[in-house]
């Protein structure tokens, strides 16, 4: 199902119902908490993602950005605010693109969940991978800032950012399988027998951890802001999903849109890529192994059977919350019903890497 995604996701929408935000709850507690805050605001809602409700706080000192938790019952460790602006807070006086962190607020009783307030950062989001607009040169830039900003992420210090105990040391892939079927097994709706194979197969072939990094968890084209006229990344976004873990995770996340259709999205599979300036898979993985300092990735197929699983343990999520009534967009219902397409395609990988 092909997605008009500038339509879809550009531009804020007025608050209703659940989104609603207490005003002066929030006022009080941004100018007690915020540098430099200075009120009225007007808040209003983005209509782009589905997971952690964000809004556009207009004030008088400028523009702002929270990101809160959904309202309603919420799988375990789902909708991270904190460990977002934990991982941004420690990323930002590094220098790398991320929005400037303001706060946390862990008091629900402010505007009814946790949240966090950033900067806003002003440039342009890219919702479809073709980047229908652009020329062959800006593409390419675009493409290979978006490898160089990974790798940049992948070789930060982790101890010096403050991150040492972000995640659990080793057995990344294990612990993200078994963290993506519980999550899939309390959201599950129906059975589904390939389901079921993924998760006696996945956690049977593991592959061999041998790096440790911040990995972001969602790393594609359209969780970040570039400039407005140019091909530099402003801030990297979404980070709901970090820890520390197998760089490879990320990497080869991005390289699924190499393997995915474009359907006015991130991937870029069917597209004319060299027509259009965008690298091949084979030199974005030797861009990758250049900064990194590797030799080689090893076979992708594991990789994008894992990802392709855990995409379809996310989306269940989407889906029961749709069923719930406490999804947080109006794009979700559409989302949930890729989950069975996902599920189809991490069993094609899994083929692919030796599940007979």
């Amino acid at each position: 199902m092909a997605v008009d995604a500038e339509k879809a996701f550009v531009g804020t929408v007025a608050l209703e119902g659940d989104d609603r935000l207490d005003d002066a709850a929030l006022t009080t507690w941004m100018t007690d908490n915020v540098d430099g805050f200075e009120g009225p605001i007007e808040v209003r809602k983005f209509a782009g993602g589905q997971s952690n409700p964000t809004y556009k706080v207009h004030a008088k000192s400028g523009d702002y950005v929270l990101r809160r938790k959904p309202m309603g019952k919420l799988l375990p460790s789902a909708h991270a605010v904190d460990r977002e602006f934990r991982v941004i807070s420690g990323l930002y006086p590094t220098g790398y693109p991320v929005a400037k962190p303001f706060g946390l607020c862990e008091d629900n009783s402010v505007i009814g969940s946790m949240f966090y307030i950033m900067d806003m950062v002003e440039g342009r989001t890219i919702w479809n991978g073709a980047m229908p607009d652009a020329t062959p040169d800006e593409r390419r830039g675009v493409y290979l800032e978006m490898i160089d900003v990974l790798a940049r992420l992948h070789e930060s210090d982790v101890e010096a950012m403050g991150l040492s105990d972000f995640g659990k040391p080793g057995n990344y892939f294990g612990r993200q399988v078994g963290r993506w079927t519980k999550q899939y097994k309390l959201s599950e709706t129906e059975h589904m027998e390939k389901m079921e194979r993924l998760i006696e197969w996945l956690p049977a072939t593991l592959p061999d951890q041998t790096r440790t990094s911040v990995v972001h968890g969602d790393y594609r084209i359209d969780n970040a802001i570039f400039e407005k006229a140019g091909t530099n990344c402003l801030a990297v976004l979404d980070w709901e999903l970090s820890t520390l873990g197998d760089p490879l995770a990320d990497f080869t996340y991005v390289c699924m849109a190499w393997v995915t259709p474009n359907e006015g999205r991130s991937g870029v599979m069917d597209l004319e890529r060299e027509e259009l300036g965008i690298p091949e898979l084979e030199e974005v993985v030797e861009r990758y192994c250049g900064a990194t300092g590797r030799d080689s990735i090893p076979d992708m197929n594991w990789y994008f059977s894992y990802n392709f699983f855990r995409l379809a343990g996310i989306i269940q999520g989407i889906k029961k919350r749709v069923i719930d009534g406490t999804a947080a967009s109006a794009h979700a219902k559409a989302m949930s019903e890729r989950v069975t397409p996902l599920v189809d395609q991490a069993f094609h990988y899994a083929q692919k890497a030796g599940l007979e």
